[in-house]
């Protein structure tokens, strides 16, 4: 009787005693691992350690891993997660072992995500997280995120619970992990950041928590609304019609945004690089109508799920490698219906927050890491500072 009384006692121990809710609270799209086998460490046996800043809170959290990009099952063994100390180390007293249907350990199938079970850690917003994951079979073929701005981890043998990694090497991409998600009592508004580079934090201070996103996470935490969850589903090289780094923005929209728990709202900046890539390429630009007409599509999509649509005007980037007069043309054409349209919900003008106020095609130089394309600190700074937080009521 004992084995059926255990269980028992742990199946109710793990129901909540209220209905709850979820909201994403820290993302990475996934992605496929382009870089060349021969260049990927081998992950036989290893543990890999991914420092997170959630930006809203909660009573407990749970885990997303994803394997949604390979085409094999992936095993994973142990896995811990804490609040982080200086290098990922973890704090103690905060250390969790995370379990997966009620089992330490599982097998991620094919082209699947695969949430944990819930987490008994309190969180408040802009917490750290420092996550380890064992993988003793390895993984050929990780679900990875490509830009991480942050600094990750893989060590020998399975050091999941090691305050401090041994033998440990850095690595750049993301790993298998995907979101993180928190538990609150009430609903929490969600804000899905859908774009490219820009969005995904390219080039800025590495593990300062510096992106555009993070920046706005923390003026909510300012303004005093501590339940707001931002999920950064940004990607370096993305483009909202053609195939860049990623699916196309259209491609990944239901599970980038739709699929997000919680959402509530999607920022949309996208379509420099669909504008750029065509004069490098020295293939026809899009149109302003091909890329209106994307816009058009996800704001209908997005309505049809409860989801308010805020649109974004594309930076300007003159001086960048692939910018031309023709291309300019398109980028004018599509801010202009962006700042005029009413058939969105709202719209932030981050062209004009960054842009010299002397040349408008051309980004500010303060703002300027020096490409002329991708904001440095400072421009992040001044394009979160450009929302008007009463947009995501």
């Amino acid at each position: 009787m004992r084995p059926v009384l255990f269980l028992a006692a742990l199946a109710l121990s793990a129901t909540p005693a209220a209905a709850q809710h979820w909201s994403r609270s820290w993302m990475a799209a996934p992605l496929v691992w382009t870089a060349p086998a021969d260049k990927r460490p081998d992950l036989t046996d290893r543990t890999v350690r991914q420092v997170v800043r959630l930006s809203s809170g909660g009573v407990r959290i749970r885990l997303r891993l994803s394997n949604e990009m390979a085409v094999a099952p992936l095993t994973i063994g142990a896995v811990h997660v804490a609040l982080a100390g200086e290098d990922g180390a973890i704090l103690p007293g905060t250390d969790r072992v995370v379990a997966f249907n009620r089992m330490q350990g599982a097998t991620l199938s094919p082209r699947a995500p695969l949430l944990s079970d819930p987490i008994d850690l309190p969180v408040k917003p802009l917490t750290r997280l420092t996550i380890s994951i064992h993988l003793p079979q390895g993984a050929a073929t990780p679900t990875v995120h490509a830009y991480a701005a942050a600094t990750n981890w893989i060590a020998p043998g399975d050091q999941t619970a090691a305050i401090k990694l041994t033998g440990a090497t850095t690595i750049g991409p993301r790993l298998i992990l995907s979101a993180v998600e928190v538990e609150t009592a009430r609903p929490a508004p969600t804000i899905v950041t859908l774009g490219d580079s820009i969005t995904d934090g390219v080039r800025a201070t590495n593990d300062s928590n510096r992106r555009w996103p993070d920046l706005l996470a923390e003026r909510f935490q300012k303004a005093g609304r501590r339940n707001v969850a931002i999920a950064n589903a940004g990607i370096s090289a993305n483009r909202l019609l053609s195939e860049g780094e990623g699916y196309n923005a259209l491609a990944r929209f239901d599970s980038d945004v739709l699929a997000v728990p919680g959402v509530s709202h999607v920022v949309i900046l996208e379509g420099v690089n669909d504008i750029g890539a065509a004069t490098a390429q020295k293939r026809p630009l899009p149109s302003a109508g091909d890329l209106i007409g994307a816009y058009r599509q996800m704001i209908a999509r997005a309505r049809g799920n409860g989801v308010k649509v805020i649109l974004a005007t594309i930076l300007p980037y003159k001086g960048a490698g692939y910018w031309s007069e023709e291309g300019e043309a398109v980028r004018v054409a599509v801010n202009d219906w962006i700042r005029t349209t009413d058939e969105a919900d709202g719209m932030v003008d981050l062209a004009k927050a960054i842009a010299d106020p002397a040349d408008p095609a051309r980004m500010a130089k303060p703002y300027d890491v020096g490409d002329a394309l991708h904001p440095n600190d400072a421009g992040f700074a001044a394009m979160a500072a450009a929302f008007d937080l009463r947009l995501f009521r």
